[in-house]
Order: structure tokens, then C-alpha cells, then sequence
């Protein structure tokens, strides 16, 4: 049975997981020709598109059972369920071809229009011989390069012109144990389906495999080796060689390694194509909006005649834990901060997936939350450790491991290690208490009847993507009703009590092995003995005693005061909303639909945002992310707050938006009153625990030193505030300013701040109105009026225009640099159909720069253009673009960077090229704007600013408009030579 719903609830309180895509149920009229007009049905320039009708909101059904009529010659059993006694989902229908592929489909109308497709085969990195190290992820390179039924470079446009977006809709990747190719494929027709599944036939049987393509994608997949952050791959690969020493897994990162990458040739990489890419060992997997009769027949149609080359390879053996290799190890890593890794090695065994399997890791998974919870507490209450934590996971199969991840205090890891390991002894020593154990279980409960209560908005992609994580890890999937009557069941059965997690406890904390690796700021060669020592060190007076959380009601938040009353409530006819004015000035957005069962979602702007903080001096603007909500509600502590969110879908999210400050959650149709008294007794009552913005300081401390380590570290922690002129209110604090924030300092910025302003409440999602607006009354509503923001905001600045980029250096690896030219554009709400124009340019200028960069600086994916254009500022828009490149190739970057825009400028760009970038962007926000997300993001701030609801009913009808001359006339207006600025981020000397 899949695992992907066990990660779903954090050990410190359940979130809800936002899913990509939901319901075909509902889309908002305003963009239902969207699609069309990207079909080739778009007007012609001058000539206006009609206006949109509304459209009837169709119910969804359940998936009903596959019916897939019988196949000449394919075997229609359902393979994945053998030796399993899991009932079967009837949604997927399964066969077997001929020569020995297999296929899993089924319908889905999650987003409405699409086909999810995944190509798996069962080979990886671990399928390699030493010589052949990289040589799986070179091959997956090589057949999107090019392949039988595709000219070489040509994969990416033909998929853009069926409106998929290279990278995100058709992708790749490679893994230890396979490689999975990708393609979700929006406003799929069955032409359009048959033609990608004959691409991807070809390039699974018969890929360019020539010296030629070898010759031109090596600079690629070297540049990509290249790119990846220096610290985190000596971290990981000494985690592989440490953990698994003396089996292959040490030794094989699927990028591979330079000399072997540069030895390959046609021939080799042949070899090892022919050997592993057969066809008994792939598996095509489509979820979609189509007929599932349809899938297989076009599965049979381009995959029957695959034919493996040579006998059958024999799988390589992955060997068991060794416990004669040594427990720990160390790492000087100074761009990482302190941690330490111990984990509890046992041999992987393959296992039928059966019921009892599921019920006995489901108490599994429970002890490790209860540890994790404990190890949190801990942390919270000022402990020798920031983060600790406690996972149970098959690797690789490779072997079964119980890990422990810590994150110390400074620099003191032993005694974080040893206070953790406190608190593991005592949970192996002593059975938790039921009240505990029921804690666990009912998040556990809510997340499993959260998955049946929303499966019908689950999108195909996530599923053909949860069924290739069951194919690697040798289990099967089950609908979302038969995995909640598994936990049932066990619960009947007495299964979860204080005795067994005890068992199952000592049980995950045994094994064949145990490892460990800690990294330290500095080299110190004794320090791996030191860490043996700490891993055996006698810990039982280390334990502390285990909090005891007292039952926390609602009743005890602090009283709101009485309900508000309606003053006004006017309908947005052509979004299907409403907005609805209380007395106390708080305006609610209200958008009632069906679009996703069971889901919520919920936010609270108030107050001006990145307006309302100080520009001409440092404040604690960097602790609220971290520390504001954990500050608690009234005499409630996080850990109450924890204990009332217990079985429940509440959230307590923060963010800084360019005109407002935000509350934000996805809860539940149950639950949503609940969170909105949360959400509203945080603003009128919030508690200033000071702990929480102690532990914010060692979080930045610990991370501070990453910064520098690599090109895009340095440019997360600058570039903002550069490209603000200066501007406090954007960038990275230095240590300083964070070692000297304190809780009162703190609390006088965001004291006043949570306390002013206005108020716009959105709630869109699966609720009744009048019930909403009651809900909203009675929290927000019952607020005492709040006063306005006084004084104007301060001005955002773009930098000058410089002769030489700035320069920034770093202290990573002497072949990784980073280049950014940025230009000045705009920002507000006036000027929309700029921003929706400039967006497109933006996509056709990172279109060309990726190739060339790909064919003339042998770049791998990194380079990437966007547009920024912040509604709620005046200002502080620009076109950007970020490209990691060998340092001798900053100055070319910033020269094909200048020529592309230039060219912009100068010439209008041609059919093909519109309709290849428009019509991946358009799919995009089709099937976006059938979910509640996109339209929380149109419509922020639409209450007290009309344009935005203007700009959100224009949307589709300027997107399909835009022609070649609106594209090269925004080019003219913005990207002027004499205003870019320019930065690099080199190597230190």
C-alpha cells in the first residue's frame, strides 16, 4: 500500500497538504475559452473575443471501475496485486503485453482536459558497473535529446506545441533504482496522446545513442554535475558511503562521476541501454481525462513491437548492512550547519503487501511520531538541539532504517546527540500513555479520512506518480476507503495501546547496524571517536520528564466580543463570488463551490504589508516567519495549540505580502469556523512567548554560514536587497542584527502591526454561504474596529543602471558562478495587461536563452526568466533573468542575455514560436484556475481595490489577444540597454 498519505501530518501538528489540482466540478467562467483560443482558435489581431458565458457546475462522480475490452494477446490480470490480499482499486485497469511491458490506467478529470503518463523503468543507478557510473541519467538525456521518431533537439517543441511545458509537464529522473519519464499532457486529444506515446516508445527503444549526441549533451549533464550545491553533495554522498559502506549504494549518486561521464561513448552507453531498457522491465503508467479502453489500445498500439536486445540481465545484488564497517564518521562542512545523523540499519527483504503488513507499520509510523513530538517539545522548551526527528523508511532496497536527524544548539552536538538519545531510551524503556498514544492516532485518523473525504479531487498526476513510488518500492496502491478500513480494523483489533508502541519501539531501534555521521563547522580528526563514544554514552539521567498536555478547548482562546453585523453584501456576477462589509469595516470575499470536497481555504489579509515596515533602519522583519505564530494565543503555548488542533484540519500560517500582512490555512468544512476564531483571537490577543524567537535566532545562526558556500546561496541572501537599492525591508539580516533582536524589540514592530489596518477576510472553498458569513461575524466581525495605516508608504527603488556588474563572491567550488541582469519595469494594478504581456515575454525570452545556453555554454537547467510585477506596490517590478554558468561564461551569459533582448526589441517574434510558448502558459493557467488557489491569488486585496477584479475577468480574453506587436511594444517599453543592472557572484580566489 503506497506510503505517500503517512508524511502528510507533521509530527508537530497536522497540515493539510495542498494538492496541485482539483476538481474538473468547477471553473470559473471567465477563463472556459481559454483552451480555445490556444487551439488555434484565437482572433485575429484587433478583432475582440467574445465574451464568456457562464458555464453549469457539473457534479463529480467517483471513479468509476476501469472497463478495458479484452486486447489481442494482452494478458489483462492484474499483475501489481500478486501474492497481496489487499483489495484491488477497480479505478486502474492492468495488462501485459506480449513481449512482457506492463500498464497501469485509469480515468481522472483532475485537472480537467489532462493525461498524466509515466514511463518507469526498473533501472537506476545501482544498475551500473563502475565504469558506467552516470551512465543511467546520461541515457535519460540522451532519449529526450532525441530518438527514432524525433529529430534531435526537437522533443521539447513538439510537446510545447501540444501545449506542455519542458521541465515541469515533460521531465525526467533517475534514482538509485529507476527511471521514470514524465509527461502530463493538458487538452489531450487521443491524436495528441498517440503521437507523444510513439515518441516515447522510441526513445525507450531506440534512442540517438551516436558520438554526436554524446559529443553535445555531456556538456549538459557535466554542467549539471557541476551545478548542484557543493556542501549538500559532500554531505550526502559521505551519508551514503558512511551508512552504506561496503554495499553499492555507497558509491552510486545517479549524476555520476566526471571521469567515467567523459569516457563514455556511443558504444558503452549502448551497452548498458541494451542490457537494462527492455521492455519486461518497463511499466507505463496514464492517468487522465480520456477512456481508460483508450490508454491501453494506444499502449498495445506503440509498445507491442519493443523488443529487448541480448539475454536477460541478471538484477544486480544490493547487498545488507555490513555491522563490521565502522559506526560513524565525520564531515568539516562549514557552509552546513552542525548536525548529526544516526540511524538503525536492517536488511531490506522484500515483503507481500498484505493487510497485517499495513496494520503493523501503521504502528510503526506512530512510534516515531510520538518520539517526534517529544523530541519537538523538547526543542521548543529551549533544549541543546533546534530539530530532531524520527523516520522509519526502506532506502534504495538497500536496506531498512530507522533514522534520527539533529540539528544542535551551536556547536555542541554531543550533547544534543545525547539528549536526544534521552529521549529515545526513555520511550524504549517506558510505555507512553494512552492519552498519548490516542494524541497520534487521531491525526492519524483525520489524515486518512481526509484522503477519502477528497479523493475525488485528487489529481491524475499525483496518482500516476504515487503508483510509481509503489512499483520502486516493491508495494502495491489501494483506494483511499480501503486504507482508512485498514486503520479501522487495526484500532478494532486493540493494536495501537501503550504496550505495543513500546514493542514496536525496541523493535524500529534494533538492527544489524548502527551509523552515524555528524558535520562540524571545522576538520577535527578526533571527532569520529568522539561520536562512537557519544553513540554509546550513558544517557538515563539525561531524560527529563515528558510534558503532560493538559486537554485544551476552544473556550479558552481569548473572547472575540459580539458578533458583527452585515452592513452590505454585493455579488461578483461574472466570478460567481461575493463581497460581504461588516460593521466593523472587515470585508469578506466569498466563494462558495464545489470545485474540492472536503477543502477550505482560508485567508486574512490585513494591515499594508512590506508598506507598513520600516525602510530607513534594520527591524525583526526576519523573525516573523519563524517566530510570530509560535508565539501563542492568549495564555495558550504552541504546544496547547498543538493539543487543540488534535483530529483536527486547522492551520496558522504566515506570510508578508507586498500591501498586506497574511493569516492563511486549508482546513475543512468541519473545522473552518474553528480556524477562523483561531485565526481572528491570534490578531486580538496575541502571546509574546519569548522562546520561539530564541530558537529564530539559532535557525538563522545555523544557516548563516550556507549562505556563502555556493552562487545561489549568496544570491538567496542578496539579491533582494539589492535589487531594492539597499532597502532594509528585503534581503537577509546580518548576524548582527539578528544576534541583537530582542522580545521587546520584537514585540514593538509587530505589536501594532498585527493591531492596525484593514481587514479582508477570503473564504473559497466547500461552504455555505450564509453559514460563512455567519463564521466570519463571529470572529472577525466581532473585532473592535481597527485603526488605518497612517503616512505614506515608502518608495520603492530600482538600483541604477551600472557599467559593471556588481560583484559578490563565494566560497564554493572555483567552477560555479552565477549571473543576474535585471530590468526596471512596474508594479500596482493600473497597468495589468502590461503585466500579462510581459509574463509571455518573459517565457519566450527564457525559451531562447535555454537553448542557446544549452548549445553554446553547455549549461544544464538552470537558466530561468521571469516577470515580477507586485500588484500591491507602486513600484519594484522587473524582468529577470538568473543563470548558473562556468565563471569564464558570466561575461557571455550577460551578452546573449543583452542580444536576446535586443532582438525583442527590434523584431516581433514569429507564429510558431507565440504559439509554442502561449500554449503551454495557457494550459497552465487553465488548469490552475480550476482550483481555489489560483483565484486566492488573483483576488487578493480585491475587496478594497477593483482593478483586481477587472484584471482577473480580462485575464483569458488578454491572453489569447496578445499578438506578436503587443509582445515587442512591452519590449521596447521595459527592456531599454541604458536601465539593466547587472550582477555576478563568482568564486572566491
Amino acid at each position: 500500500m503506497r506510503r505517500a498519505w503517512l508524511a502528510e501530518g507533521a509530527a508537530s501538528g497536522y497540515r493539510v497538504v495542498p494538492m496541485a489540482f482539483p476538481s474538473r466540478a468547477y471553473r470559473a467562467p471567465v477563463l472556459l475559452f481559454l483552451g480555445l483560443g490556444l487551439a488555434g482558435l484565437a482572433p485575429v489581431s484587433g478583432q475582440q473575443a467574445p465574451a464568456p458565458q457562464a458555464a453549469p457546475v457539473a457534479p463529480v462522480q467517483q471513479p468509476a471501475p476501469a472497463a478495458v475490452p479484452p486486447i489481442p494477446g494482452v494478458d489483462q490480470t492484474p499483475w501489481l496485486y500478486k501474492g497481496s490480499d489487499l483489495p484491488q482499486d477497480k479505478a486502474w485497469a492492468f495488462g501485459t503485453l506480449p513481449n512482457g511491458l506492463r500498464y497501469a490506467v485509469r480515468k481522472n478529470g483532475v485537472p480537467p482536459g489532462q493525461v498524466a503518463v509515466r514511463v518507469r523503468i526498473d533501472a537506476g543507478s545501482l544498475n551500473e558497473r563502475d565504469s558506467e557510473r552516470g551512465f543511467a541519467h546520461f541515457i535519460e538525456h540522451l532519449s529526450f535529446r532525441g530518438s527514432e521518431y524525433v529529430p534531435d533537439g526537437e522533443a521539447k517543441r513538439i510537446w510545447q506545441r501540444f501545449g506542455a511545458t519542458f521541465g515541469s509537464d515533460s521531465n525526467a529522473s533517475t534514482t538509485p533504482t529507476q527511471t521514470v519519464y514524465k509527461l502530463d499532457l493538458p487538452g489531450a486529444t487521443e491524436a495528441g496522446l498517440d503521437e507523444s506515446l510513439k515518441i516515447l516508445s522510441g526513445m525507450m527503444e531506440k534512442p540517438a545513442l551516436t558520438d554526436a549526441a554524446l559529443a553535445a549533451e555531456r556538456p549538459v549533464v557535466l554542467a549539471e554535475r557541476r551545478e548542484q550545491p557543493g556542501p549538500q553533495v559532500r554531505w550526502s554522498d559521505k551519508l551514503r558511503e558512511t551508512f552504506f559502506a561496503g554495499q553499492p549504494l555507497s558509491q552510486r549518486s545517479p549524476i555520476g562521476q566526471v571521469e567515467t561521464l567523459q569516457a563514455a561513448t556511443a558504444a558503452s552507453v549502448r551497452a548498458f541501454h541494451d542490457r537494462w531498457y527492455r521492455p519486461e522491465r518497463a511499466v507505463v503508467i496514464i492517468s487522465g481525462d480520456m477512456d481508460p479502453a483508450v490508454f491501453a489500445r494506444l499502449i498495445a498500439k506503440n509498445f507491442a513491437d519493443w523488443k529487448g536486445v541480448g539475454e536477460k540481465p541478471v538484477d544486480p545484488d544490493f547487498g545488507t548492512p555490513q555491522a563490521d564497517q565502522p559506526p560513524s564518521a565525520s564531515i568539516a562542512e562549514p557552509g552546513l550547519p552542525p548536525v548529526v545523523v544516526m540511524g538503525v540499519m536492517r536488511p531490506w527483504r522484500y515483503q507481500d503487501d498484505t493487510i497485517i503488513f499495513n496494520q503493523k507499520r501503521l504502528v510503526d509510523m506512530l512510534a516515531t511520531r510520538l518520539i517526534s513530538r517529544r523530541l519537538e517539545t523538547r526543542a521548543r522548551a529551549g533544549g541543546s538541539f533546534l530539530q530532531a526527528g524520527v523516520s522509519l523508511d526502506d532506502v534504495s532496497r538497500s536496506a531498512n532504517l530507522t533514522a534520527v536527524n539533529i540539528v544542535p544548539v551551536g556547536d555542541d552536538w554531543e550533547a544534543a546527540l545525547k539528549d536526544v538519545r534521552a529521549v529515545i531510551a526513555d520511550a524504549m524503556a517506558t510505555a507512553p500513555g494512552q492519552a498519548e498514544v490516542d494524541r497520534e492516532l487521531t491525526d492519524f485518523d483525520t489524515i486518512m479520512r481526509t484522503q477519502v473525504e477528497t479523493a475525488r479531487v485528487e489529481a491524475g498526476a499525483r496518482q500516476a506518480d504515487d503508483m510509481v513510488e509503489a512499483l520502486d518500492i516493491r508495494e502495491t496502491v489501494t483506494g483511499p476507503e480501503t486504507s482508512y478500513a485498514i486503520l479501522k480494523d487495526a484500532i478494532a483489533k486493540k493494536m495501537f495501546t501503550p504496550e505495543t508502541l513500546l514493542a514496536s519501539t525496541r523493535k524500529i531501534f534494533q538492527g544489524d547496524a548502527t551509523r552515524a555521521l555528524v558535520n562540524t563547522r571545522s576538520p577535527d580528526p578526533g571527532v569520529a571517536t568522539k561520536l562512537a563514544a557519544a553513540l554509546k554514552a550513558d544517557v538515563s539521567a539525561l531524560a527529563g520528564k515528558r510534558r503532560q498536555q493538559a486537554n485544551v478547548t476552544f473556550a479558552q482562546l481569548p473572547r472575540l466580543g459580539t458578533p458583527g453585523k452585515v452592513v452590505s453584501r454585493q455579488a461578483i456576477p461574472a466570478l460567481d463570488m461575493e463581497q460581504v462589509v461588516f460593521a466593523n469595516g472587515v470585508r469578506l470575499l466569498l466563494f462558495p463551490n464545489a470545485s474540492e470536497t472536503g477543502r477550505v481555504y482560508l485567508r486574512a489579509r490585513f494591515g499594508q504589508g512590506y508598506n507598513a515596515l520600516p525602510a530607513n533602519r534594520e527591524s525583526p522583519i526576519w523573525a516573523a516567519d519563524l517566530a510570530l505564530m509560535a508565539g501563542g494565543i492568549g495564555k495558550l503555548d504552541q504546544g496547547d495549540l498543538d493539543q487543540l488542533s488534535a483530529g483536527r484540519r486547522l492551520g496558522l500560517d504566515f506570510g508578508i505580502e507586498n500591501d498586506a500582512f497574511a493569516l492563511g490555512a486549508i482546513t475543512s468544512p468541519s473545522d473552518y469556523a474553528d480556524n477562523l476564531q483561531l485565526m481572528a483571537a491570534k490578531l486580538a490577543a496575541p502571546a509574546w512567548d519569548p522562546a520561539p524567537l530564541t530558537r529564530a535566532k539559532a535557525v538563522v545562526r545555523a544557516a548563516y554560514a550556507g549562505f556563502s558556500a555556493s552562487p545561489d546561496g549568496v544570491i538567496s541572501r542578496d539579491l533582494e536587497r539589492l535589487l531594492h537599492d539597499g532597502d532594509p525591508r528585503w534581503g537577509t539580516p546580518t548576524p548582527e542584527v539578528v544576534a541583537g533582536t530582542t522580545p521587546a524589540a520584537f514585540k514593538a514592530l509587530w505589536a501594532p502591526l498585527l493591531a492596525s489596518g484593514p481587514i479582508e477576510v477570503s473564504v473559497f472553498g466547500d461552504v455555505k454561504a450564509d453559514e460563512a458569513i455567519a463564521a466570519v461575524g463571529r470572529t472577525f466581525g466581532a473585532l473592535k474596529p481597527r485603526p488605518a495605516a497612517t503616512g505614506a508608504a515608502p518608495a520603492i527603488r530600482f538600483p541604477a543602471h551600472v557599467a559593471a556588474p556588481v560583484v559578490r563572491t563565494h566560497d564554493g567550488a572555483a567552477d560555479q558562478a552565477a549571473a543576474v541582469i535585471a530590468w526596471p519595469t512596474g508594479g500596482g494594478s493600473a497597468d495589468w495587461r502590461d503585466r500579462t504581456r510581459l509574463d509571455v515575454l518573459a517565457q519566450v525570452f527564457s525559451d531562447r536563452l535555454f537553448d542557446r545556453l544549452r548549445s553554446e555554454a553547455g549549461a544544464s537547467y538552470t537558466p530561468q526568466v521571469a516577470s515580477q510585477w507586485p500588484i500591491g506596490l507602486s513600484g519594484g517590478g522587473r524582468m529577470i533573468a538568473i543563470g548558473q554558468v562556468a565563471p569564464d561564461k558570466v561575461d557571455f551569459f550577460f551578452t546573449l542575455a543583452r542580444e536576446i533582448a535586443a532582438d525583442l526589441v527590434a523584431n516581433p517574434i514569429g507564429a510558431d514560436e507565440l504559439q509554442r510558448i502561449k500554449r503551454p502558459m495557457g494550459q497552465f493557467i487553465l488548469r490552475a484556475s480550476s482550483g481555489n488557489q489560483f483565484w486566492l491569488q488573483q483576488l487578493g486585496g480585491a475587496s478594497f481595490d477593483p482593478k483586481r477584479v477587472e484584471a482577473t475577468q480580462q485575464l483569458a480574453q488578454d491572453f489569447v489577444s496578445i499578438d506578436p506587436a503587443q509582445l515587442q511594444a512591452v519590449a521596447v517599453k521595459y527592456l531599454r540597454p541604458e536601465r539593466d543592472w547587472t550582477l555576478k557572484v563568482v568564486p572566491k580566489k
